[in-house]
């Protein structure tokens, strides 16, 4: 086994505290990654409050993870010492399955495997990112270019991808007009994301002070939506809808702003179940679907294109001691749009 110190909640709903533990020892096809960065995901306080469903306690968050490999196994073939790694979240699964052998790992049907909060294959506790070191096998690990700042490709690693991989699956690209509910650590995002696609953006939120930050980032139009005559002029609208709002919330009148045949993609994962009804949707052939973290494979094209385009998240860097503070900033929406944690601070 090997000796690791990080921050943890002890019990559910516990403020995080340091707390020394064991990862599992490697494997032949494991790697032993020196943790840098990791970004602090709105997940992080649903999870150790069990907003979602029963955690496993002691408990470490974290999985926008970006490290150095310090050790790799025998049979290591991706990586070799002194390599820049990241993981997000998920650190294994069975890659025999319908869905992982369709790239879609993080919908493995028989032994998925989430960074923290899951049982490993091992039987003992998947610990994540809020920690000085993580042991992963190697196919769960993406390569990073040294290009671009590692504190702001930390949150690529769920943000990210949780942003890019519906925007890519449904295909969006010029010609859309696409709109963003809400413009925090997944909004600001799918901005950047959208813009690069080529399609037309426009971000809906609740607060007019965030107008300048949103055409900053690329947006090309901003929509105060208490505003009752502003929001009215983007009814039926837009193409595609992605909402990132983790908060509860209610999504209809934002469905009425799709166009015909629109789709509404949820990425937020409020904790309340939705009431939509039926005629809403079939008024028009609307589609309200969900999405998460990408597999593998699209995972590690997001970390290219964004290398390639120059696309990071705009970050706050904290110390570990300040995840107090910066968690009750992340649940009043106060960060502008990622904390990430230096870890050379634990």
């Amino acid at each position: 086994m090997i000796a690791a110190k990080g921050y943890a909640a002890l019990q559910t709903g516990t403020v995080l505290s340091p707390w020394t533990f064991e990862r599992r020892a490697l494997t032949s096809h494991d790697v032993l990654i020196e943790i840098l960065y990791c970004g602090v995901c709105h997940t992080d306080l649903h999870m150790i409050r069990n907003d979602w469903f029963p955690g496993i306690f002691p408990m470490v968050p974290g999985h926008e993870i970006v490290g150095r490999v310090i050790e790799a196994g025998a049979h290591v073939t991706k990586f070799k010492v002194g390599d820049l790694g990241g993981v997000g979240v998920m650190v294994d699964a069975c890659m025999e399955c319908e869905d992982c052998r369709n790239d879609q790992e993080q919908f493995c049907q028989v032994s998925p495997v989430q960074t923290y909060g899951n049982l490993q294959k091992d039987g003992t506790p998947a610990y994540g990112g809020y920690s000085n070191l993580i042991v992963v096998r190697e196919e769960f690990v993406h390569h990073i270019a040294d290009t671009l700042p590692l504190e702001g490709v930390a949150p690529l690693l769920c943000a990210g991808i949780t942003t890019y991989s519906p925007l890519r699956n449904w295909q969006v690209g010029k010609g859309h007009k696409v709109a963003v509910v809400g413009l925090g650590g997944l909004g600001h995002m799918a901005v950047k994301f959208a813009v690069a696609f080529g399609a037309e953006v426009t971000v809906l939120s609740t607060s007019a002070r965030k107008k300048e930050a949103a055409l900053k980032l690329g947006a090309h139009h901003f929509v105060v939506t208490t505003d009752e005559e502003q929001f009215k002029s983007v009814q039926r609208s837009f193409h595609f809808i992605i909402d990132t709002v983790a908060a509860d919330h209610d999504i209809n009148p934002y469905i009425a702003a799709l166009k015909t045949n629109g789709v509404y993609i949820n990425v937020g994962m409020p904790a309340k179940p939705w009431s939509i009804p039926s005629f809403s949707l079939a008024a028009g052939n609307k589609v309200v679907a969900g999405s998460g973290a990408g597999g593998l494979a699209q995972t590690q094209e997001m970390l290219d294109f964004c290398a390639e385009h120059n696309i990071v998240s705009d970050v706050e860097v904290i110390k570990i001691q300040e995840i107090h503070t910066a968690m009750e900033r992340l649940e009043k929406g106060d960060v502008l749009y990622r904390f990430v944690i230096d870890m050379s601070s634990l």
